[in-house]
């Protein structure tokens, strides 16, 4: 198992969460995640729990993403503490987005007063090469903040090719 941290980007960040990390495990065409947010974790905007399934605009409030590169593209999943989930595939940063075919699955929430962990496994593509992570998180007061591995531009952009840092083990 691997433990990375996520980082806020330079022009969001949320003064109540006070760190980020991912935990991953590779098990042939899966992958085990488990996103670890940190801090005053009662004023981050949960969503309301629901049905497990596929559903779209999750990174609109608080998300945990993973993208995975292939030869031919990339594989977007957001993991919704909800127990929805979503996975897109692209053909290149944010061209030809259509629904992807591997699926993942939310396996709930857990935490404590000054911690949240959502744990998740995807399904990887075929070909799997790379890894991103990141998540949006919005506090109570409607603020957002961007996390990930890297910020390689101005702009909160989980889709540049730089932001996917990691070889899949």
């Amino acid at each position: 198992m691997r433990t990375v941290s996520l980082h806020a980007h330079s022009d969001s960040g949320s003064p109540s969460v006070a760190d980020v990390k991912v935990q991953f495990e590779r098990d042939g065409l899966l992958l085990w995640l488990r996103f670890v947010v940190e801090g005053e974790v009662d004023r981050i905007m949960w969503p309301v729990e629901a049905d497990q399934g596929r559903a779209d605009d999750l990174w609109r409030h608080t998300c945990f993403e993973a993208f995975v590169t292939t030869d031919d593209g990339y594989v977007e999943y957001n993991l919704s503490p909800s127990g929805r989930w979503a996975s897109y595939r692209f053909d290149g940063p944010r061209a030809g987005m259509r629904r992807a075919d591997e699926v993942a699955t939310v396996e709930g929430l857990d935490g404590a007063s000054d911690m949240v962990a959502l744990e998740a496994r995807i399904e990887l593509p075929h070909g799997a090469l790379r890894l991103g992570l990141s998540a949006v998180i919005e506090s109570v007061d409607g603020e957002m903040s961007y996390w990930a591995l890297a910020h390689p531009s101005t702009r909160p952009d989980f889709h540049h090719p730089d932001s996917f840092i990691l070889d899949l083990p």
